[in-house]
């Protein structure tokens, strides 16, 4: 419980369930059907965004963000480098999530990097905002990708 407990210290939670493959885009019935599962679970949410983007878009957990690590070095990754990177790829839209990271000079994916908290990417987001819960667990998280028809994952955020 100490999770809900914390974050009444800041402005918004958000919970945003995503597909765990950036590219992959539901049909609108499957996407709403989810979206209907997440409304169910969090009627008290303040908002309830439900959204297919043209272009892979980021999504961040705010200021959950602590570090960046580089899967090829291990190295740690500038956080201003990264969101520099947002600000120049249309406020964090992509069609191709490749990068050069500054640490060793490695080619590797922005999905791939390592965040605490974790980070996602996405054409299909469902956001729910201040619904003072604490993280989805694995057996919700599993049912809400049957219902979908793919994997999903959970990115938490402070805004």
């Amino acid at each position: 419980m100490a999770f809900v407990d914390n974050i009444r210290d800041v402005s918004d939670f958000v919970l945003s369930v995503i597909p765990t493959d950036p590219r992959w885009q539901p049909d609108r019935e499957a996407g709403d059907r989810m979206a209907a599962m997440l409304r169910r679970l969090a009627p008290e949410a303040d908002i309830f965004d439900v959204d297919w983007h043209e272009r892979i878009t980021v999504v961040d957990c705010g200021d959950n963000l602590e570090r960046i690590t580089c899967p090829l070095c291990r190295g740690p990754i500038d956080p201003y480098w990264y969101g520099d990177l947002l600000e120049e790829h249309d406020a964090g839209r992509f069609d191709d999530l490749r990068v050069v990271v500054p640490c060793c000079g490695g080619q590797t994916s922005l999905d791939a990097l390592d965040y605490d908290w974790a980070v996602g990417f996405a054409r299909f987001e469902v956001a729910v905002w201040n619904a003072l819960w604490e993280p989805l667990d694995a057996a919700t998280l599993e049912s809400l990708g049957r219902t979908l028809g793919h994997p999903v994952r959970q990115i938490l955020a402070h805004i």
